[in-house]
Order: C-alpha cells, then sequence, then structure tokens
C-alpha cells in the first residue's frame, strides 16, 4: 500500500447536490430513472431517487479557441480567413509547445495578422478570480471565471517526480452525490474543449516558468476528476484529451497513459470511450460495492447498478491494456465496514484493477466524515487479503478547500 495516488482532497469524480440547490432539486428526472429506492444510509423507508442531470442547462457557448479545433481543422480555419494554412501551425506552436500567453512574444507573425488571428482564434477564455496554495506551494488551487461568469477549479499538485494537473470538464454536476461539494450549485453547464484545456496550459505556464517550487518543470499527469462528470461531457472532453496528448505543436504532447478520466458509472459512455481505442485510464467512482447503499450514495446506480458498471469497466480494461481505477471515498459508518471491504474484494479480485481509497473530507456542515483510521486500515488489510491492489489517496490541499467545488462555493459566497 502506498499514499501517492494523485488528487486533490477529497476529489472523487462523484459529484452531488446539497440542500437548497434550487436547479437539481427543479430539473426533472432523466428518462428511464426509477422511482422509488431504498434510503440505505438512513435505514429508512423507500423514496424517489435524486434528481439526476445528463443534459447541460442552453447557455450562450464561448467563443471558437483554437484548442477547440483539431491541427487540420485550424488550418482550416485561417484559410476561411484568407490566410495561408501554415499560420495555423505557427499559431498551435505558440500555444502548445512555448506556452506563450502574450502576442507580443509571437515575433514570427506580422503585427497585422498577429491581431487578426488573435482575435479570431485565441479569444481570453478564462479568467482567475482566486488562487491558493498549499504544502509549501506545491499545490495551487484556482478558481477561474468563464466569459459567461460562471466558476470552476483546477488543482496543480507537484510532487518530487512528477506534476499532475486535476482538470473541471463542467462547471457544477448534475449525478447528485450527497457527499460531493461540487454538487451544491447544481449543474451549470459543461466546459468546452477549450476551456478544459486551458486549465492544463495555465498549470504548464506555471510551472514552465518557475511558479512551482522545485524549478522549472513540466506537467506530466491530468487527472478529470475535478468538478463535473466527464463522461456526461462526452464530445468536449474527449476532444481535450486529444489536444492535451497529440503531439506537440498539434497539442501539448502528454502521453495518453498519464491521462486519468474519472466517471460515476456512465455504462454506455464507458462503452464509447472503450471503442475510442485510446490508452487513457478508467476511473470508476464506486464509493459502495452493493447496489443497496450504492443507489444513495451515487444516484445513477439506480440506472446502471454495480455489475453492470464493473462489466463495463472491465471491457474497457481489456480492450485498453489498461488497469481500471477504483475510487472510493471511505465515510464513517456509511460505507466502511469490513464486510464491505470484503464483498469490494470478492467482486474485483481477478481483474486489472487498482483501488484508490479517499479519507473523505467533509464540506461545512456536512452530516457526512472520513473514517476512523482504525477502520480504515482494517478496510485495506481485508482488500489485500483478497490480493486487490490498493493505495490510500495522498489528500492534499485540505486546508484550501482541496475538495472539488469547495473553493468555487466559497468564492461565490
Amino acid at each position: 500500500m502506498s499514499a501517492t495516488t494523485d488528487s486533490p482532497a477529497n476529489g472523487p469524480a462523484a459529484p452531488g447536490a446539497a440542500e437548497g440547490d434550487v436547479q437539481a432539486a427543479q430539473a426533472p428526472a432523466a428518462a428511464g430513472d426509477p422511482t422509488a429506492a431504498t434510503d440505505a444510509t438512513a435505514g429508512g423507508p423507500r423514496k424517489t431517487p435524486a434528481k439526476l442531470v445528463f443534459a447541460a442547462p442552453r447557455r450562450g457557448k464561448p467563443p471558437r479557441h483554437l484548442a477547440d479545433l483539431s491541427a487540420a481543422e485550424r488550418r482550416e480555419a485561417v484559410a476561411a480567413l484568407g490566410e495561408k494554412p501554415f499560420r495555423a501551425d505557427q499559431l498551435s506552436r505558440h500555444y502548445f509547445a512555448r506556452l506563450a500567453d502574450d502576442p507580443a512574444t509571437m515575433t514570427d507573425l506580422p503585427a497585422a495578422l498577429r491581431e487578426r488571428l488573435i482575435a479570431e482564434l485565441w479569444p481570453s477564455l478564462l479568467t482567475p478570480v482566486r488562487e491558493m496554495d498549499c504544502d509549501g506551494g506545491r499545490t495551487l488551487k484556482t478558481v477561474w471565471r468563464a466569459f459567461d461568469g460562471v466558476l470552476f477549479e483546477s488543482v496543480l499538485m507537484r510532487y518530487p517526480d512528477r506534476a499532475t494537473m486535476c482538470v473541471s470538464s463542467q462547471a457544477g454536476c448534475g449525478m447528485n452525490c450527497p457527499f460531493c461539494a461540487t454538487g451544491q450549485a447544481g449543474l451549470t453547464r459543461n466546459l468546452s474543449t477549450a476551456e478544459i484545456v486551458e486549465q492544463v496550459t495555465a498549470g504548464a505556464r506555471a510551472l514552465a516558468r518557475g511558479r512551482v517550487p522545485g524549478g522549472p518543470g513540466r506537467v506530466s499527469n491530468i487527472v478529470f476528476m475535478g468538478m463535473g462528470e466527464p463522461l456526461a461531457n462526452y464530445k468536449a472532453v474527449i476532444g481535450a484529451v486529444r489536444r492535451i496528448t497529440d503531439p506537440a505543436p498539434a497539442g501539448l504532447g502528454i502521453s495518453q497513459r498519464s491521462v486519468t478520466v474519472s466517471t460515476v458509472g456512465l455504462v454506455p459512455a464507458i462503452e464509447k470511450l472503450a471503442a475510442e481505442d485510446m490508452s487513457v485510464r478508467l476511473a470508476v467512482s464506486l464509493h459502495a460495492p452493493d447496489d443497496e447503499l450504492r443507489d444513495d450514495l451515487v444516484p445513477v446506480n439506480n440506472r446502471w447498478k454495480v455489475a453492470e458498471v464493473l462489466e463495463a469497466a472491465w471491457a474497457y480494461a481489456d480492450r485498453s491494456g489498461r488497469r481500471v481505477s477504483i475510487e472510493y471515498a471511505l465515510i464513517k459508518d456509511i460505507n466502511d465496514q469490513g464486510w464491505r471491504a470484503d464483498l469490494l474484494g470478492r467482486l474485483l479480485r481477478g481483474n486489472r484493477v487498482h483501488v484508490n481509497l479517499i479519507p473523505l473530507n467533509p464540506t461545512p456542515g456536512s452530516k457526512w466524515t472520513a473514517s476512523r483510521p482504525e477502520d480504515e486500515r482494517e478496510f485495506v488489510r481485508r482488500l489485500e487479503a483478497h490480493g486487490v491492489p490498493v493505495t490510500v489517496r495522498d489528500t492534499r490541499g485540505r486546508e484550501i478547500d482541496g475538495a472539488c467545488g469547495q473553493l468555487a462555493a466559497a468564492t461565490r459566497d
């Protein structure tokens, strides 16, 4: 067992709405949702399951950015402006390879042309409105404001041997997991491909320019474990993965094997991801091994049960050749019992899998809290007894509202 898995404190991709989330409360249940579930966490009567929001509310789109486009599409866009297509390659080199953010440094482009290309293909998308750091400056959390005022977060975490960006894929979330801070504002909208990529390039600039202790460096790992359910924003997330992993100057040139995409278990989207034939790691936010409890902790389980989610995960592992990461937030007296560890071990053993146990970082006023240390150790022991590899996540960022959505909520307040 180790304790070095990348992600900010309590950063599982299992977002949920909190009390008072008017948008989530008013949103209609997704088509096909069951109408009743057992309240396993309270031992009470059967109840209507939590609302799920798969389709983001309609809002204005952010302006087109070169990171929204593939290399071929950038050349087409430049040609449509009446310019030579190779100018798109120059622009891409400045953005992806040189991490430029000042047009004045792009001296290989004539000034007038530079201004036009910047206006058409390099608009300002994100404005940092709050930054906090901890761990001696090696963990940096940023709240971003988009063109329409929505807020979301990214976290840069530097370790001795790597630097990881945790990025958001949505502003808010519609999956309504009750223990997660992200859902406190419901689902506001999907992020665009470029808005996701911009989080990564901002972190890459911070490292390259020595803003993070440890000297100049580069982003080596990307985890889609920030705000939102990545596979509910499938097209933009896949576009972002391709921009992140395409070789420079078409993209940032980060290996697909260094990218992790998380999900609460949207089975059709997992199957679709497998068909992409990429080598990104899939992380499943499971949080309970039994349907009775998971129906409440992860409401999408009312649509796709544990067995269905794991079947899709194993199919992904077989096709990609990658181990699946099972994310499991340990919650005191809720899902941390020894018998649940044994059940989880029996479900997972013999498969390409690794378990990340996450000490819960409770949100203010929440009834949920982290497991006792002795219960955490026993959970680990039982999983290892079943031959299942397990780590306890390095919970960085607790003192800076490290859990997904906490700092953005505090900024709104």
